[in-house]
């Protein structure tokens, strides 16, 4: 099974792996229903989660319902505990949006909520995060998870989000991290597919991203704080929603 996970998330494009995944998710979750995990985000329970990665494959972290993983997960509770994102009127950008998120996020009626990517079929408007084709302060919230890994000058994609992001928003720009790394690794002379899996652990990343990450978002003028909101959860909680200890939230404002 794993084996065959992998093998789907390397060779098949992204844009129609998200499109099959739409029809194939009910199915594999009435396969697994069950009681041992719980996605917060649908709210419902399964025997187990499902496998995911792609160097490194991770066991029972791929929600059957909705697609979440771990990050996913957190944020959905981080939003729904910690701040007024369900409940006040707000001008979203999601860029390149999660599928786990789109549909409930697009039916809540306090949101003016609009997808931007430059290259996923899930986005309203294609759009280089290197030059957004939106306003100046535009935004009350922002997210852009897993993104800037992706791109060469992420300096500037993060600019972008500061410029269009009103001030007193709020963005949220997950990215994988090593914490054990004082300082990002890039190296922009690997440009092949396998060389940048081997050196940064996907095929399509330019960097790892250490702990100065949180200074490249302040660099640009944004005001981050490090949320570690697993910290505030139970063991249980983590156990039961399939979470993982002490990933940090950069909850940026402006």
């Amino acid at each position: 099974m794993k084996n065959l996970f992998k093998f789907i998330l390397n060779t098949i494009p992204r844009p129609i792996l998200l499109k099959v995944s739409f029809w194939i998710r009910p199915l594999i979750a009435w396969v697994l229903k069950g009681k041992a995990f719980t996605d917060p985000i649908d709210g419902k329970s399964y025997s187990k989660f499902l496998p995911y990665g792609y160097q490194n494959q991770r066991s029972n972290v791929l929600a059957p319902g909705t697609f979440s993983l771990e990050r996913h997960r957190l944020l959905w509770l981080f939003l729904k505990n910690k701040t007024d994102f369900f409940t006040a009127p707000k001008n979203v950008l999601h860029m390149a949006p999660e599928q786990c998120f789109l549909d409930l996020f697009r039916k809540q009626k306090n949101l003016k909520y609009v997808t931007a990517d430059l290259y996923s079929p899930l986005a309203d408007v294609k759009a280089d995060i290197c030059n957004l084709p939106f306003k100046e302060n535009e935004f009350d919230v922002i997210f852009c998870n897993h993104v800037l890994e992706h791109i060469n000058d992420d300096a500037k994609a993060m600019s972008e989000l500061y410029r269009v992001l009103k001030p007193g928003g709020m963005g949220i720009f997950q990215i994988p991290q090593d914490l054990s790394l004082e300082n990002t690794y890039e190296d922009f002379s690997i440009t092949s597919s396998n060389e940048r899996a081997k050196h940064f652990g996907q095929y399509d990343h330019v960097r790892i991203y250490g702990k100065d990450y949180f200074e490249r978002l302040r660099s640009v003028g944004f005001i981050v704080e490090e949320v570690n909101y697993s910290a505030t959860l139970s063991t249980n909680e983590i156990e039961k929603y399939c979470l993982v200890k002490g990933e940090i939230i950069p909850f940026c404002t402006k």
